[in-house]
């Protein structure tokens, strides 16, 4: 019965990936209305993909809107783009209300992303263009796009380490990319060409993310080596007293922060201004913030190197 399904779920709250690391917009917005969606799609039985899919068609769809010079439209796009956010939050909460969490429901999602900004940054460079601006928007949009990538890729990574080390395995998304290399290449094209496509993407943000974070990839890979069965609490409380102070930061870098800047610009008819945005300030944030992550993993590798593992 529909009813009995909506009473066995449990509380809003144990959808998030931890309190801390979610913005006052998610917590107060997107979470609880995700979280009635997600019980929503749980009665027509939709798998978290599905919901991922209609979300990114919202996206999609508001990067064209954006297109265009003129302020109502640009609005419809708005709010097209908060239901797609929404819905990716949705998707996320229905897979861990329903038990649906999988490696390839998180290739999908991220792919999905990409999707969803690769439309908004190519529409607006077109708005530009178009209008007969400089041929060097196009270039400057797509260093915006690839800073922008970077970037959420970097908080992604650091977001998931922090759910890894502190609030244990289960509730992190630690993909090694030796480990995606190998199940890469028992893919074939033929039998499955678009797993593995997907997976070849994720493959390759998974050795970015490593490549720069070095420090933060090799504390990962000594506590998938050390601590198999379980994170002592020696090493989980330094490594929480060392992070947290940065979580308001990284929540700044966020895609929240990112669409109310968007939008801002957007009603005073100057998107341009955000690719500059994107270039300076956010890369400025996110660069002091990897090398700050780096700094306290460089640290606490000396540290789990003198330190008895059972102590």
């Amino acid at each position: 019965m529909p009813s009995q399904l909506v009473q066995t779920f449990p509380e809003v709250e144990s959808t998030y990936k931890a309190r801390e690391v979610e913005g006052i917009v998610d917590l107060y917005f997107y979470r609880p209305l995700g979280f009635r969606l997600a019980q929503f799609f749980a009665r027509l039985k939709m798998t978290p993909s599905q919901v991922t899919f209609i979300g990114a068609c919202f996206g999609i769809a508001a990067g064209h809107l954006y297109f265009y010079w003129n302020l109502a439209t640009n609005v419809v796009g708005m709010v097209f783009h908060v239901i797609a956010n929404l819905f990716d939050n949705a998707d996320g909460q229905l897979a861990r209300l329903t038990n649906q969490k999988s490696r390839m429901g998180r290739v999908i999602d991220s792919f999905a992303d990409h999707l969803i900004f690769t439309s908004i940054y190519l529409h607006l460079a077109l708005r530009y263009l178009l209008a007969g601006a400089s041929p060097a928007v196009g270039l400057l949009a797509l260093a915006a796009a690839l800073s922008h990538a970077w970037q959420a890729s970097a908080a992604d990574y650091f977001r998931n380490s922090y759910l890894l080390f502190v609030k244990g395995r289960s509730r992190a998304d630690a993909d090694f990319s030796s480990d995606l290399r190998e199940d890469y290449r028992h893919l074939s094209w033929r039998g499955h060409p678009w797993k593995k496509f997907l997976l070849a993407l994720y493959l390759r943000s998974t050795q970015l993310q490593e490549f720069f974070s070095p420090n933060l990839s090799r504390l990962r890979e000594v506590n998938a080596r050390e601590f198999a069965t379980q994170i002592p609490g020696w090493f989980r409380r330094r490594y929480e007293d060392s992070v947290r102070p940065m979580l308001r930061w990284w929540g700044w870098s966020m895609t929240n922060t990112r669409m109310v800047l968007l939008f801002f610009f957007l009603f005073i008819g100057k998107p341009i201004w955000y690719f500059w945005l994107e270039l300076t300030v956010f890369n400025l944030l996110v660069g002091l913030l990897v090398l700050q992550q780096e700094k306290i993993s460089r640290s606490l590798l000396e540290f789990a190197s003198v330190r008895p593992v059972s102590a």
